[in-house]
C-alpha cells in the first residue's frame, strides 16, 4: 500500500499553521515553524496561492489563508446543515410515501447521496450514502440541472452517457425538459437510469434562494407511476418535503 505524499502532508501542514494564527506569517516564519527550507517552503505557498487557497498581502509579502478556503468550508457546513435539518422531514416523507428517499448536493459532475433513508418495509436494502448518481438520467439530478447554472456548466464538460432506451441524451432535449421542471416546479426519472425505477424530485433553497440540494423519493415504477404518470399524490408529498427543508434552511418564499 502507498504511503502518505510528502508534498501533500508539508502544503496541508502549512495551511493548519496560517489557520491557526491570529496574524499574517512571511516565508522564514512558516519555513522555521515547520522545519522546512525555504526553497521548499516557497515553493509550496506559491503553489497554494496560484490554486487560491493561500493569498500574499502586497505590502508585507506575508501570507494568510485564501478565499478559496473559505468557499470549500462554507460547502462543507453548507451539506452538513443541509443534511441535519432534512433528517426529521426525509424520514416523514419515506414513511407517507412508502418509498425510498434520497438527499443529492451536486458534486464533480454528478449528484452525491448525503442522506438515504430507507423505505419503510422488510426488504433487503443497501445504504447509498456517498455514491454518485447522474445530472442528467436522475430526479435529483434533473432539478440541479434546471435551477443550478454550474450543473448545467458541467454537462456540457462530459458527454451524457445512455443508460436506458428512456435516457435522454441530446442537450438540447435535455435543456427543454429542464424548462419544464422549472415551470412545474418538480422533476421526474422513468426507467432513465435503472429499468424499473422511477424517482420524482424537488429542489431544497437556503435563505438566499439559492439552490443547494435536491429531495426525490424513488422506486419501482408500479408503485411510484400510475398508466405511466407519477402519481400527483407522491409530487405533492416530495414537493411539500422540499418546501419543509427549504424553510428550515432560512428560505422564505416558494
Amino acid at each position: 500500500m502507498p504511503g502518505p505524499i510528502q508534498s501533500l502532508e508539508r502544503a496541508a501542514a502549512i495551511l493548519r499553521l496560517l489557520a491557526g494564527g491570529e496574524r499574517r506569517l512571511g516565508l522564514s516564519e512558516v519555513a522555521a515553524s515547520l522545519g522546512l527550507a525555504k526553497g521548499t517552503a516557497h515553493g509550496i505557498l506559491r503553489t497554494l496561492q496560484q490554486e487560491g487557497f493561500v493569498e500574499q498581502d502586497g505590502e508585507s509579502g506575508k501570507y494568510q489563508l485564501g478565499a478559496e478556503m473559505l468557499r470549500l468550508g462554507q460547502s462543507y457546513l453548507d451539506v452538513h446543515e443541509l443534511r441535519a435539518r432534512a433528517l426529521v422531514w426525509a424520514d416523514d416523507l419515506a414513511r407517507a410515501s412508502g418509498e425510498t428517499v434520497y438527499l443529492g448536493v451536486l458534486h464533480q459532475h454528478g449528484v452525491l447521496i448525503v442522506h438515504h433513508v430507507f423505505r419503510p418495509d422488510d426488504t433487503r436494502q443497501v445504504l447509498e450514502v456517498g455514491s454518485m448518481q447522474p445530472l442528467h438520467s436522475t430526479a435529483l439530478g434533473k432539478v440541479l440541472l434546471a435551477h443550478d447554472p454550474v450543473a448545467r456548466g458541467e454537462l456540457d464538460e462530459h458527454e451524457p452517457e445512455r443508460f436506458t432506451s428512456r435516457t435522454l441524451t441530446d442537450i438540447a432535449a435535455i435543456d427543454e425538459e429542464s424548462a419544464l421542471t422549472r415551470e412545474r416546479g418538480w422533476s421526474a426519472a422513468v426507467e432513465e437510469t435503472w429499468e424499473g425505477v422511477a424517482s420524482i424530485g424537488a429542489l431544497i433553497q437556503d435563505r438566499r434562494r439559492n439552490p443547494v440540494g435536491a429531495v426525490c423519493i424513488s422506486g419501482a415504477v408500479e408503485r411510484v407511476c400510475e398508466a405511466g404518470v407519477v402519481r400527483p399524490e407522491l409530487v405533492v408529498s416530495v414537493r411539500e418535503a422540499a418546501r419543509a427543508i427549504s424553510r428550515d434552511l432560512g428560505a422564505s418564499r416558494f
